[in-house]
């Protein structure tokens, strides 16, 4: 809290001509633990004019908090003969491993879909950067189907109402991080809006690191996957091996 002032009192100061946006996150850091069960993460922190006066009742925010992006292909199944199988699919680019979005009100009320699909704002405005020929339905199908399947592991969501605004001038905005996150560097940003228009944004870092003996699979994982590889197929055969003696016993 005493940053926060701190740097409210700053641009104070600064005198700038457009609202000034001062966000803060509850933790820069989030340990990956044995045990790992999900962290809550409070985005806050204040919006003032110039002039230094309460500015929250002619201002709506968004936040929006993204994880590291990554290549994903999506791929469709269809029955064929009593049997499911894959068939067609689609590769993105860029999609995000984890993307939030809470707003102090419903997204649509707050900003057009232009100026929405600029700043993702939304889960039906994130872009995902599909890789080969573009299809514009078959694009938006497989698009839909993958924010319903990260959607519904936890790693997108949406909350039209999950920003409030106290005093006309502080903002809160709960976002959870479920146990499945990817590691790596998270960036919230704080999005000012009014009459539809983006007049001032920010950003904050959060980082997700693994600790323990998860770190040191994690990083012998990344740094010798040839031989992670050997150790895992040597593993699978060993327990294989016990499983199967076991069984013979019994």
């Amino acid at each position: 809290m005493k940053r926060l002032f701190a740097l409210i009192a700053l641009f104070l100061l600064a005198g700038a001509r457009d609202p000034l946006l001062v966000p803060e996150i509850s933790q820069h850091e989030v340990q990956v633990r044995q045990g790992f069960t999900g962290a809550q993460l409070l985005l806050f922190g204040a919006i003032l004019t110039p002039e230094g006066t309460r500015a929250g009742q002619d201002y709506d925010i968004v936040v929006v908090l993204k994880g590291p992006t990554q290549s994903i292909i999506l791929r469709e199944k269809q029955k064929v003969a009593g049997m499911w199988i894959n068939a067609a699919s689609s590769e993105f680019r860029s999609a995000p491993s984890f993307f939030a979005v809470a707003a102090s009100r419903p997204i649509g009320k707050i900003v057009d879909d232009k100026t929405a699909a600029i700043y993702e704002l939304g889960l039906p405005s994130l872009q995902l950067s599909p890789i080969g020929p573009i299809r514009p339905k078959e694009q938006a199908r497989f698009a839909a189907g993958l924010v319903d399947l990260m959607s519904r592991q936890g790693l997108y969501q949406q909350a039209d109402n999950g920003v409030t605004v106290s005093e006309q001038v502080l903002y809160q905005a709960r976002i959870a991080l479920p146990s499945n996150v990817q590691t790596g560097t998270y960036t919230a940003e704080t999005f000012a809006i009014t009459h539809g228009r983006v007049v001032a944004s920010a950003t904050t870092r959060v980082e997700v690191r693994k600790l323990g003996f998860e770190r040191m699979i994690a990083d012998f994982s990344q740094n010798y996957g040839f031989f992670y590889g050997l150790l895992a197929v040597a593993f699978s055969v060993v327990m294989g091996w016990i499983a199967g003696r076991l069984f013979a016993l019994v």
